[in-house]
């Protein structure tokens, strides 16, 4: 999620009124589900599973499959209902990397930190050739290319930029808390625009044209240096490269900037700079199709059980690591906060239904297609489904614990939800900010007029060193944050399906901004 791996802002229109009442929060249960969490967690053994066991999820990828046939099983043997991989439609190219490595071979044999590119395209065993540089901005510049291609011929590309970076990032923390100041000043984050994503779009078709070129050119694979790729943290991800009629691309590898930096300055003196590279990947269409992993704690009131609560988290990857903070660790979070509920015998009026969803990382595209298979279909109408959805909370800004919620713009939630966070100030929770937070899976059920949600969450070292990157392990998770996180959205669930009254929704929006990918 997040940064431009774009989605969108799917905005919704104006307030509802303000309820007249809503009934003070269960602290009783409350107090029952932290002592649970406290005293019996299950958060290192799911996240073990999710993360370590599972492997890297990418999308139609046999590691997302691992993970999403895991979370099922686990949670029929818990006892929750109809869990299931649920399809929401068709995906792509499932891809899986089977062997790769990659040496600097002259001036002298020394490994370089590299991760291929996800999608990226096998190279057809050990492949040995020198190595020419362009800069980034001729790396987007197809008329350079198409003027270069004899230059191009079983070499290896590096783009690589100047060697200005700030030295003062080596002295920024990496990792932070959210101030009083800072939550008390809350603006809209991680909001993308239908301009910035159609200029996302026409990036992508720039990158699309330049792999087609390269191909023709006979080069062994093109290298990226990015100047982000420093201090071992190495960020890798695709753009649509998994879609059925993408053209064939040559090879893609991320590096580490240093090494980068150290290739471009020996061959700028003069220097010859051979590497050897091999990427064994199996690309296939045997199953084309994206699923989404649902479940459910059946309400028990005659009158409100076919009335849905709703939690999720998105559960692929991308492919450099394991994908822990982004986002094992919201999945992790929902799966505890359902075994608790569930566990403790509590006795939801409505159904709760849990979702992890697949394919957020190229677009939000199991969410979005599940709303629309549910509850509101592209041409606006609404489903009866639609209806009887109290609200959905979501859990995607990396590991660190819950610090408030954002309400999307929804003023007549706010006074709920800070009567319900009043217990957890002791627990750092308890901000209500009336702020939008966008580039997640909230956004999709925000689009079909239902109340959804994404908390406010410490960053850590998301941003600056585990979102999308090498880094992004187990050992990232901050696991008594994520206690935390799951004692709050088990009792804010649990809360939602025991109030008298749904909760409060903003005007539906005629036109939404419809999302179609990437």
């Amino acid at each position: 999620m997040k940064h431009l791996t774009l989605k969108l802002t799917l905005a919704a229109g104006l307030l509802g009124s303000v309820p007249a009442f809503a009934q003070s929060p269960d602290t009783a249960v409350f107090g029952r589900i932290r002592h649970a969490e406290m005293n019996s967690s299950q958060i290192p053994k799911i996240a073990h599973y999710l993360t370590d066991v599972s492997g890297p999820r990418l999308t139609g990828s046999p590691g997302y499959k691992r993970a999403a046939n895991w979370a099922a099983e686990t949670m029929t043997k818990w006892g929750l209902a109809n869990a299931k991989l649920e399809p929401w439609g068709d995906f792509g190219k499932q891809w899986e990397l089977q062997d790769f490595s990659i040496i600097m071979k002259t001036p002298y044999v020394q490994p370089v930190m590299a991760y291929p590119t996800p999608w990226s395209a096998s190279t057809n065993g050990v492949q040995q050739g020198e190595v020419t540089i362009i800069t980034p901005a001729q790396a987007m510049d197809t008329t350079y290319i198409a003027q270069h291609l004899g230059d191009f011929k079983n070499k290896f590309i590096l783009i690589a930029g100047s060697s200005g970076q700030s030295k003062d990032n080596n002295f920024k923390p990496l990792a932070n808390r959210l101030t009083d100041e800072e939550l008390a000043n809350m603006k809209d984050m991680y909001m993308v625009t239908a301009d910035q994503m159609n200029q996302a779009k026409g990036y992508y078709k720039i990158i699309n044209r330049v792999d087609v070129l390269l191909k023709s050119s006979g080069a062994l694979a093109l290298i990226s240096g990015s100047a982000r790729n420093n201090n071992g943290t190495v960020f890798v991800q695709g753009y649509s490269e998994f879609k059925l009629n993408a053209p064939a691309a040559i090879p893609g590898v991320s590096m580490a900037y240093e090494d980068g930096q150290k290739i471009k300055r020996l061959v700028q003196s003069g220097q010859k700079v051979e590497l050897a590279l091999n990427i064994k990947a199996k690309t296939y269409t045997d199953d084309i199709k994206g699923y989404n992993v649902v479940g459910e704690i059946p309400g028990t009131d005659p009158k409100l059980k076919s009335q849905l609560v709703m939690l999720g988290g998105h559960l692929d990857s991308w492919q450099s690591a394991t994908g822990a903070t982004d986002n094992a660790a919201g999945c992790i979070v929902m799966m505890e906060a359902m075994r608790l509920i569930d566990s403790l015998g509590l006795k939801p009026k409505r159904t709760i239904r849990i979702a992890l969803w697949d394919g957020e990382e190229q677009g939000i595209y199991g969410s979005y297609n599940y709303v629309k298979n549910h509850f509101m279909g592209t041409d606006y109408k609404l489903k009866p489904e639609q209806s009887k959805v109290s609200a959905y909370y979501n859990l995607d800004n990396g590991t660190g614990k819950i610090r408030g919620i954002f309400t999307q713009s929804n003023k007549a939630v706010m006074p709920i939800f800070q009567k319900w966070l009043e217990p957890f100030a002791d627990l750092g929770a308890k901000t209500v900010s009336d702020k939008n937070t966008g580039s997640t899976d909230h956004l999709s059920f925000d689009w079909a007029g239902i109340p959804g949600f994404q908390f406010i969450q410490d960053p850590i070292d998301y941003e600056t060193k585990t979102h999308h990157s090498n880094q992004d392990n187990y050992d990232h998770l901050q696991i008594d944050d994520l206690k935390q996180a799951a004692i709050i959205i088990a009792s804010f669930v649990y809360q939602t399906s025991i109030e008298k009254d749904m909760m409060p929704r903003k005007p539906l929006v005629k036109k939404p901004y419809v999302f179609d990918g990437l």
